[in-house]
């Protein structure tokens, strides 16, 4: 049996990444002996190596050494990468990272995660938010980087353990958790799951391992994860916009920036007016779903109201970047047809001149799936240029390319072009963006570094 006291040693492929890197964080603050690699150098790695964990870049067979007592290696990592082929030889006990995480779950006895497909990041920053703010001191392990604790992790003093539970090769079946929220299911990672009918079974057990103490949130409006209800032993409490749910937004109003503030209600009865300071009707789902868990632990009101108030927004999620040629650069992590067109949806309650959206589609089998639906959701922005595919762990098997997006988009009457090289884009925008008109940068790979040119270029 597992017991993570027998290890002292621990080194981390893919150190790197946000979740890996998060984890490192709170194993060196628990005083063990953390190391690892990445294939190459980022802010990421920077602040762990300026934490006192070594990171070697680039993965080789000698960086593996025999004091060396666990290994956690990220999904991406191939059984032939040879830092994990050399502990093996070595007999290293080595985990898979959400096998790695879901040890760690084990540890606290008040664990919650926060489920879906979309929103994941930004309902577990809420949700952090709220529980900091009526002083439950909790662990967090979140998907991106919260200015509100100056990172991705936080470690507390608490039973309390918020973390995102991703689905991605059914990593969240490794949690123990005693609550859950479950934003929606669609039809994403196709690349592992095959079709939508083993996302859900995936679900489906999710949500069966809660306790009977615990509670499911679910979102009312989500034909594909209302079933869930009937598949766990926890409390369930839904949410959305029809007043039969338990608890529900009315009356949702945007300012002049595009926030929503909405009166909300458990079932038909009033509560209280919610101002919220991030963009869109998604994220009016998403505190809803943050409310009704925060309510079931008997958070105070005006602790989970400031919380909400307090976020901002998490890293890369439509993040304002700065200024340039007198627009306001944004950027923002979305890679999937449904958070493309939520980006696309909110972004028309603010008031600016014209859009521009460069945006990087996020691994062939996505495009291959998914491009009438990109197509669909991009066509609402004035000016479209499709970049480079990013492959992350993916070879071009599909026969897809930018201009397969851009034929989409060409069936709806939408013009688009392809750019690759991003000196070139940084040259298209300055001859053509004017005064107060908005950009976006849309991505989950590399495209987040053409808004940091963009504004050094001002």
């Amino acid at each position: 049996m597992f017991n993570l006291k027998n290890y002292n040693n621990i080194y981390m492929i893919g150190i790197g990444g946000v979740s890996m890197s998060g984890l490192a964080h709170i194993l060196k603050s628990w005083n063990f002996n953390v190391s690892g690699s990445d294939r190459e150098s980022s802010n990421s790695t920077e602040l762990l190596e300026h934490s006192g964990i070594k990171v070697n870049i680039g993965q080789i067979y000698e960086n593996i050494s025999s004091d060396i007592d666990l290994v956690v290696y990220t999904a991406a990592i191939k059984s032939d990468n040879p830092e994990l082929m050399h502990a093996r030889e070595l007999n290293i006990k080595t985990l898979e990272r959400g096998e790695f995480l879901g040890e760690l779950t084990k540890l606290f006895d008040n664990t919650i995660g926060i489920a879906g497909t979309h929103g994941k990041t930004t309902t577990t920053s809420m949700v952090s938010l709220c529980f900091l703010n009526a002083n439950t001191d909790p662990t967090i392990q979140v998907g991106s980087e919260l200015k509100n604790i100056n990172g991705n992790y936080r470690v507390g003093k608490s039973d309390t353990f918020i973390i995102e539970a991703c689905e991605y090769c059914d990593s969240f079946l490794n949690f123990k958790q005693k609550s859950a929220i479950v934003l929606n299911i669609d039809n994403d990672h196709l690349d592992y799951f095959k079709n939508l009918d083993n996302i859900k079974k995936s679900f489906k057990e999710y949500v069966s391992h809660l306790p009977k103490d615990g509670v499911l949130v679910i979102n009312g409006e989500d034909t594909n994860s209302n079933f869930l209800s009937n598949c766990t032993k926890a409390e369930v409490l839904k949410f959305g916009f029809n007043k039969d749910l338990d608890y529900n937004a009315q009356n949702i109003k945007f300012n002049d920036m595009g926030y929503p503030s909405y009166d909300l209600y458990n079932k038909d009865k009033f509560v209280d007016k919610i101002e919220l300071n991030v963009l869109g009707i998604h994220n009016v789902l998403n505190s809803l779903a943050c409310i009704s868990l925060c309510l079931f632990y008997n958070l105070d009101l005006e602790s989970i109201k400031k919380g909400l108030k307090d976020f901002t927004g998490a890293a890369r999620r439509f993040e304002f970047k700065g200024i340039f040629n007198e627009a306001k650069v944004y950027d923002d992590y979305g890679h999937h047809p449904t958070e493309v067109n939520a980006v696309s949806n909110s972004i028309q309650n603010k008031i600016f001149n014209k859009s521009w959206v460069i945006f990087e589609p996020h691994t062939f089998s996505r495009v291959y799936n998914h491009a009438s639906d990109f197509a669909k959701a991009l066509v609402n922005f004035d000016n479209i240029i499709i970049t480079d595919i990013y492959a992350a762990r993916e070879k071009n098997t599909f026969g897809v390319s930018p201009n397969t997006i851009i034929e989409e988009l060409k069936k709806i009457n939408k013009e688009a072009i392809y750019i690759s090289d991003y000196n070139e884009i940084l040259k298209y925008l300055s001859e053509r963006v004017q005064k107060d008109d908005l950009i976006l940068t849309l991505g989950a790979g590399y495209i987040t570094k053409l808004s940091n040119l963009l504004i050094e270029k001002r």
